[in-house]
């Protein structure tokens, strides 16, 4: 099992940045792709960014392409999402997941085998 604490959130301007961590304890963390979604107030969960076992490959929705970055450090047990030109739709609380199998469209719906308990990321206009 793995057990994941997000950090980082918070209240921004538009246009601001912020950094997320997402920290994992429990199994092997490098035996795991992990992701980042978001959902925000009336609106159904979505997926913003996921990153393969290394890191090496990275997949971003089209909404935040360019502005958000994932990475992650397997000898810390931490994935990032650093999060750049931020604008008022960004407002949601944000969770990481990390899952043994690769993000893909297919596999999207399911996908997610531990989840945290999310950060909120407020950004005001």
């Amino acid at each position: 099992q793995v057990q994941l604490q997000e950090s980082g959130g918070g209240l921004v301007q538009a246009g601001g940045s912020l950094r997320l961590s997402c920290t994992t304890s429990g199994d092997t963390f490098s035996n795991y792709c992990m992701g980042w979604f978001r959902q925000a107030p009336g609106k159904e969960r979505e997926f913003v960014a996921g990153a393969s076992w290394s890191g090496g490959s990275t997949f971003y929705a089209d909404s935040v392409k360019g502005r958000f970055t994932i990475s992650r450090d397997n000898a810390k047990n931490t994935v990032y999402l650093q999060m750049n030109s931020l604008m008022p739709e960004d407002t949601a609380v944000y969770y990481c997941a990390a899952d043994r199998s690769l993000i893909s469209k297919s596999n999207l719906p399911r996908w997610g085998d531990y989840w945290g308990q999310g950060t909120q990321v407020t950004i005001s206009s």
